[in-house]
């Protein structure tokens, strides 16, 4: 089992910048792909970023190439999601995931665990 803790979510100012982090227990995270997804009231959730499990390999939304960067630390089981240039249509509830694979998967269904979320806020 692995349990994923979401922090770092907030009210930013349109233009502003947030880094959210998701915290791994156990000792296997650095063989573990992992993912943020955001979800907004009455949509599904969707894709924002992937990571491979060695940081190699990266993929992002179209909707924030260029904006935002996942990365990982492996020495302190931690993904990062660096925001930049936020606008009011990123506000959501920002999810990480992670599934015990090599490789980056853009679906829900490619992870197994997942955090409680964090809310980010981006007013106009």
């Amino acid at each position: 089992q692995v349990q994923l803790v979401e922090s770092g979510g907030g009210l930013v100012q349109a233009g502003g910048s947030l880094r959210l982090s998701c915290t791994a227990s156990g000792r296997t995270f650095s063989s573990y792909r992992m993912g943020w997804f955001r979800q907004t009231p009455g949509k599904e959730r969707e894709f924002v970023a992937g990571i491979s499990w060695g940081g190699g390999a990266t993929y992002y939304a179209d909707s924030v190439k260029g904006r935002f960067t996942i990365s990982r630390d492996n020495a302190k089981n931690t993904a990062y999601l660096q925001m930049n240039s936020l606008k009011p249509e990123d506000t959501a509830v920002y999810y990480c995931a992670a599934s015990p694979s090599s490789g980056i998967r853009t679906a829900g269904a490619g992870y197994d665990y997942w955090g409680r979320g964090t809310q980010v806020t981006v007013s106009s």
